[in-house]
C-alpha cells in the first residue's frame, strides 16, 4: 500500500508538470512567434516479482507474462511544437514574418547568435534593425537616417529610397537559419533560442533557398497556441490529478483498516 501511495504521488507530480506547461502556453497565447510545448511522460522502473518466461515447474513449463509492478511515472521531455503560426498584418515596414522554416539571426549581448521567429523589429539610434530588446539582426541591416521608404523582398533583400536617387538602394540582405532538429534548441526567453548539440549546427541561407522560408514584410507570426486545445488539455490533466489523489486516499483508508484490526 505504501507502494501505491508513492506511485500515485508520482502521477500527481506529472500532472502538476503538465499544468505548468499548459499554463505557460496559455500565458503566451498572444506572444509573437511563440511555440506551444507539450509535456511527454514515461513509466519509471518496475519491481519484478517474477520474470516473464521464468520456470513454473520442474518439467520446464514457463510463465507467459511474469509479474512486473510499475512504480509510477516521470517527465520524459517537454517538446516545443514549431508548427507555423498564423500571420497578422501590422502595416509596419520593419515587421517581418517567416512563411515556412527558418529563424531570424540576432546578435546577443554575450557575443553568441540567437534565433527567433518573432519578427516585430524596430530601429535603434544607429539605424540598425533590432528586436524589442535591442538585439541587432546578425545580417547587419542598417537603414540610412534619410531613407523615405523601406522595402523588404521575399528573398530578404532590403531596399530603401533615398532623396535625389531615382533607383532604390540595397542596404542589406537578411539571412535565415534552419536546423535539422529545431525542437532541440534551447529557449532563452525573450522569444530567443540558442543552438545546442541536439539541434545541430545552423544552416545559414537566403530566404527561399535550401528549405528556408520566405520573408513577408508588414506581417508578424502569431503564437501557434490553440487556446481551446490547451483548455481541453487542462481539464484532462486536472481529472488525472484528481484520480491519482483518490488512489492515495484509497490506499490510506486500507492502511487505516489494517491499523484498526484486532487480534
Amino acid at each position: 500500500m505504501d507502494r501505491a501511495m508513492w506511485t500515485a504521488a508520482s502521477g500527481m507530480q506529472a500532472q502538476r508538470t503538465r499544468i505548468d506547461v499548459i499554463s505557460n502556453d496559455l500565458a503566451n497565447a498572444n506572444t509573437n512567434g511563440f511555440k506551444q510545448s507539450r509535456a511527454d511522460f514515461q513509466d519509471q522502473m518496475y519491481q519484478v516479482e517474477r520474470l516473464p518466461g521464468a520456470k513454473s515447474s520442474a518439467n520446464g513449463d514457463r510463465v507467459p507474462t511474469g509479474t512486473q509492478i510499475g512504480l509510477g511515472v516521470q517527465t520524459g521531455s517537454v517538446s516545443p511544437n514549431f508548427e507555423q503560426g498564423s500571420l497578422r498584418s501590422t502595416g509596419n515596414d520593419l515587421d517581418m514574418a517567416i512563411e515556412g522554416d527558418g529563424f531570424f539571426r540576432v546578435q546577443l549581448p554575450n557575443g553568441e547568435t540567437g534565433y527567433t521567429r518573432a519578427g516585430n523589429f524596430n530601429l535603434n539610434a544607429q539605424g540598425q534593425v533590432v528586436t524589442p530588446d535591442g538585439y541587432a539582426l546578425a545580417s547587419g541591416v542598417n537603414i540610412p537616417e534619410n531613407a523615405t521608404n523601406v522595402n523588404i523582398s521575399a528573398d530578404g533583400t532590403v531596399d530603401v529610397n533615398l532623396p535625389g536617387q531615382n533607383v532604390p538602394a540595397t542596404v542589406g540582405q537578411i539571412q535565415l537559419a534552419t536546423f535539422v532538429n529545431p525542437a532541440g534548441l534551447r529557449a532563452e526567453g525573450g522569444n530567443v533560442f540558442t543552438e545546442t548539440a541536439a539541434s545541430g549546427a545552423p544552416q545559414q541561407s537566403q530566404p527561399g533557398v535550401n528549405g528556408a522560408g520566405t520573408v513577408n514584410q508588414g506581417f508578424v507570426e502569431q503564437s501557434n497556441v490553440s487556446v481551446v486545445d490547451e483548455m481541453t488539455n487542462m481539464i484532462a490533466a486536472q481529472r488525472a490529478y484528481e484520480v491519482n489523489s483518490k488512489a492515495i486516499q484509497t490506499s490510506d483508508q486500507m492502511l487505516q483498516q489494517v491499523n484498526q484490526m484486532k487480534r
